[in-house]
């Protein structure tokens, strides 16, 4: 439970990308910081053994502008530079271990579809409500979260691209976006209880890079599932983007409620094209019929609230950053090739993983069959194992 996808992993060769833009975030190693400056902050990262928050504390820890970097999570990690705590984020001792931190970026999240919602909310929630009371209590100035564009709901009359400050419209029906939206609620609650607690929030578009989440396992399907009438948009966001994007708000460089992903968008014609996956088009209460009665009787891990992601524009505006001097390393362009070398050889129909046979024999069944014989198909593999 160790930040906001907890199978995030930096890729083999991402040392090896050259670096462009204002604030490239290739991974530097650890150096002699004898030349930091003494005003420089402490930032503290939970969640900080593994994923973003791994990547975010080998980032801090290397750079010249930051003092010291406190390491928090259920285990240590392998950055020897920063100083770790091992403790749960829900303990209260936390606020003894954030002391003399400036900035805390909070990432101990989980999000990963095969948590038991009601367990997930109860970590998700009350760990940002304890990271953010230990925070003011020890005199921390700066809280950064990270949750998701997802916030700002999929829905057909969303602009291109949604300004920052547009309203959060989304509902608490597809996975872990309740927990996003009352993560944001205490976020904004948290300055009016505690003065001089500045909170500061980070929303990645589909992000990109080990990740393992709905959007990702859309990309591993026999066919890309296109509800009728609908206009699906793509905006992906890199790990290594949103890396960067954290250290800038970490570093008090960019403040508010920030949007982070690659310029842009691409239309579902021209993910189709780039990708080679051809699509499968169903009416829109089949699709959706379909995906809740199989999430309902637990055979798929996705509500059918994910759909609305594949379905309308939630493409958001990185204004914000972008005044601050930041720019994205990637593009949607190259995230897209990174996500399907990533995929390759899974096997994903209606959010659920199969075996190699299975899936062969749901893509040679055709679109329909596909969706609407996940049932049948996952019923017989758990009669095969004897569940």
């Amino acid at each position: 439970m160790s930040s906001p996808d907890p199978q995030v992993h930096e890729p083999d060769d991402a040392e090896n990308r050259p670096e462009h833009g204002d604030s490239a975030p290739g991974v530097r190693q650890p150096r002699n910081h004898a030349g930091r400056r003494r005003n420089s902050p402490v930032i503290a990262v939970t969640g900080a053994a593994s994923g973003v928050g791994a990547a975010l504390v080998r980032r801090l820890a290397a750079s010249d502008e930051v003092k010291q970097v406190v390491a928090i999570d259920e285990r240590r990690g392998d950055c020897a530079a920063a100083q770790w705590h091992v403790l749960d984020v829900r303990d209260p001792a936390i606020a003894d271990k954030l002391r003399g931190s400036d900035v805390v970026v909070h990432l101990a999240l989980d999000l990963d579809l095969e948590t038991d919602p009601a367990a997930r909310t109860a970590y998700n929630v009350r760990g940002t409500q304890t990271v953010l009371t230990a925070a003011a209590a020890a005199g921390v100035h700066r809280v950064v979260l990270c949750t998701s564009a997802m916030v700002y709901g999929a829905l057909p009359d969303n602009d291109l691209p949604l300004s920052e400050d547009s309203e959060l419209r989304a509902t608490a029906e597809a996975t872990g976006v309740g927990d996003l939206l009352e993560i944001e609620r205490l976020g904004r609650r948290a300055p009016r209880a505690h003065p001089g607690l500045n909170v500061t929030v980070v929303r990645p578009a589909v992000l990109v890079g080990g990740t393992d989440t709905a959007l990702t396992r859309y990309f591993e399907s026999p066919r890309l599932l296109v509800v009728a009438g609908s206009r699906p948009t793509w905006q992906f966001c890199h790990v290594e983007d949103l890396v960067s994007a954290l250290e800038y708000a970490a570093l008090e460089k960019v403040e508010g409620e920030l949007a982070v992903g690659c310029e842009g968008w691409l239309e579902q014609d021209e993910v189709e094209e780039l990708s080679g996956i051809r699509r499968m088009e169903l009416p829109s209460a089949v699709a959706l019929g379909a995906a809740a009665r199989l999430h309902r009787i637990g055979l798929t891990p996705s509500p059918a609230g994910d759909l609305a992601y594949t379905m309308h524009p939630w493409v958001v505006s990185v204004s914000r950053l972008h005044a601050a001097g930041w720019r994205p390393r990637w593009t949607n362009e190259e995230v897209l090739a990174e996500l399907l070398q990533e995929v390759a050889g899974r096997h994903t129909v209606a959010g659920r993983r199969l075996g190699r046979k299975d899936a062969t024999a749901a893509g040679a069944a055709g679109a329909t069959v596909a969706l609407l014989g996940a049932a049948a198909v996952v019923r017989r593999a758990r009669r095969r194992r004897g569940i």
